[in-house]
């Protein structure tokens, strides 16, 4: 493939390759009704979290998880709505309503193709764990708090958009708990967490939801009301309200005739888009990591392998598309994906099968949605916001890794929950990086050169000293390495660094060592460097450090800087010294 290629139809060309055949239609249709299962309850609960109608998250899975699956660079990743997006999107909604966050969507779309046309898919991989880690981590604990409103049926005014003014209207109104959606709740989350070890192969998602929708008839036929989506959702066909969601394919439509924040249309600005572009970038990044996280999660269980900057370039389109038909933000799910592949998934045809599902759901059972309780959903995005958190790897994390590597998790988590992921994911990559340069430099050291362990060393005169460096010469670590170069008796005429083990240094180090030549010729003092590889000698001679007669000459053995070294000490004795 050409340098510049686009890379589409990535994981298309790959399941064509690895041969498909009934077999493989097989397993790709049980995986695709298996995934639309778990996913029609998954999209309209992660739509409603974000400030969206129910109905929005149904769209994105129908026209952002195909197109994804078509333009993508995995074979087996399923799109579509996912938890993490949820402390993203819902400040957008609150901010700019449903058009802003298609819109913003959009944006994100374009800067993920950009991405892949640029070959961006593998930095993804220098993300640290613990950064990872600390962001899903304070994700899991955000959406957990943001569920309990709907689980306990609490009832308060406005929607906080920070997570301690969240906890502060979540205190305020306890007294309003409704005992119905309560204990909705509680059936659901004790059918999600037996449902697994009783039924394994079977997703404890459609039971746990039929479950609730029975329980909440049997309490509202007890005089328990349970709010349920019906009653919070409505939409209006040939004039008339309905409950709960559409059972129409969606429309275009242009995300900026759709209602702002005031209700009314968004009016296109640069000002507009200056404030939407921050939040797109943020969209973007987390989809890419998100995304190709899933990727290769799934190359693990299925020995295939991805094509990373395809992958991005298949989520850019999706996204740039889906918010036409009212889709909001898609990604990789790991959860869908696994639960795909185990089910027998083989191509991309798995997630638009799983498509197909979810559109049949929403034509023919549509109204059968409006009875599913808010406590229901709510308790399904808990388990969800649960399984995110990693809670197992965190407090595994805590006990065995280094305190470098805790803090960053630590600090990463506890921006996400107070603050947001973007800042959150900067700071965290910032003490990452403080902390690899930290390592790093501690790996670099100089000393001298002990006499015995050399026999080229052995009969060196005092006048000559000779070191070794070792390990990168970068800016964290050049100055503290070769500052030892500056550090001997004054009678010392020659001085030997032997640099076989510096693989490479930086314009910090170059401008360290010209400083040392430059107070090496002040004190009459000559460098002799040996063994640097060639990559090495290349930039010190660009840098302007060249051999010089009686002052600085490069040697491959330090057989050659001994005999070097008296070759200029004799030559230096033999010169009259004017009085």
């Amino acid at each position: 493939m050409s340098r510049f290629a686009i890379p589409l139809f990535s994981a298309v060309r790959q399941a064509l390759a690895a041969g498909y055949s009934l077999k493989a239609l097989r397993g790709d249709l049980i995986a695709g009704i298996t995934v639309g299962i778990i996913a029609i309850p998954l999209a309209m609960a992660l739509a409603i979290a974000v400030g969206a109608p129910p109905q929005h998250g149904l769209y994105t899975v129908l026209i952002g998880a195909p197109l994804i699956a078509l333009f993508g660079g995995s074979r087996f990743n399923i799109s579509g709505p996912t938890a993490a997006f949820v402390v993203i999107l819902l400040p957008i909604t609150i901010r700019f309503g449903l058009g802003g966050l298609l819109l913003c969507s959009m944006l994100a779309g374009l800067i993920l193709i950009a991405m892949g046309l640029l070959r961006a898919g593998r930095l993804v991989e220098f993300v640290p764990y613990p950064v990872t880690l600390g962001f899903t981590a304070g994700i899991g604990i955000v959406i957990a708090t943001l569920q309990i409103k709907d689980l306990l049926g609490l009832s308060y005014a406005g929607q906080p958009q920070h997570f301690t003014d969240h906890l502060q209207a979540i205190g305020g109104a306890l007294p309003s708990i409704q005992p119905g959606d309560a204990l909705v709740a509680l059936g659901c989350l004790l059918v999600l967490i037996l449902w697994p070890r009783w039924i394994p192969r079977v997703p404890g998602h459609l039971a746990a939801l039929l479950v609730g929708a029975l329980l909440g008839l049997a309490l509202e036929a007890a005089g328990l009301p349970v709010a349920t989506l019906g009653e919070r959702f409505s939409y209006e066909l040939d004039g008339v309200v309905q409950p709960g969601i559409p059972p129409l394919l969606p429309e275009f439509a242009w995300p900026w005739l759709l209602a702002g924040p005031d209700g009314a249309p968004l009016v296109l600005s640069f000002e507009l888009f200056r404030q939407l572009l921050a939040p797109a970038f943020a969209i973007a990044m987390l989809g890419a990591i998100e995304s190709l996280l899933c990727a290769v999660v799934a190359d693990g269980m299925t020995g295939s392998r991805h094509d990373p900057n395809a992958e991005l370039i298949g989520q850019g389109i999706g996204n740039l598309v889906a918010p036409l038909f009212g889709g909001i933000t898609a990604t990789a799910a790991i959860a869908r994906s696994a639960a795909s592949i185990r089910a027998g998934a083989f191509s991309p045809l798995a997630a638009i099968i799983h498509a197909g599902v979810v559109l049949a759901a929403m034509l023919l059972l549509a109204p059968l949605f409006s009875y599913l309780p808010m406590a229901a959903l709510a308790a399904l995005l808990l388990m969800v916001a649960w399984n995110m958190s990693e809670a197992g790897h965190v407090l595994h994390t805590l006990r065995v890794a280094p305190r470098g590597d805790v803090l960053v998790l630590l600090v990463c988590l506890v921006l996400t929950v107070l603050f947001d992921m973007v800042l959150a994911v900067s700071v965290g990559l910032l003490l990452a990086a403080g902390l690899f340069i930290k390592r790093m430099s501690e790996l670099t050291d100089t000393a001298a050169l002990p006499r015995r362990l050399d026999m080229s060393q052995q009969d060196l005169p005092d006048a000559v000293q000779a070191y070794s460096i070792r390990g990168p010469l970068f800016f964290g670590a050049a100055e503290k390495a070769l500052s030892v170069l500056r550090r001997f008796n004054p009678a010392i005429r020659v001085v030997i660094v032997e640099m076989g083990a510096v693989p490479l240094l930086d314009m910090t180090a170059l401008a360290a060592l010209e400083n040392i030549l430059r107070d090496y010729r002040k004190q009459g003092i000559a460098l002799i460097l040996v063994g640097a590889n060639p990559r090495v000698r290349l930039k010190l001679r660009r840098a302007g450090i060249h051999r010089h007669d009686h002052r600085l000459t490069y040697v491959r053995t330090l057989a050659q800087a001994r005999e070097r070294a008296l070759r200029w000490l004799g030559e230096d004795a033999a010169v009259p010294q004017s009085n």
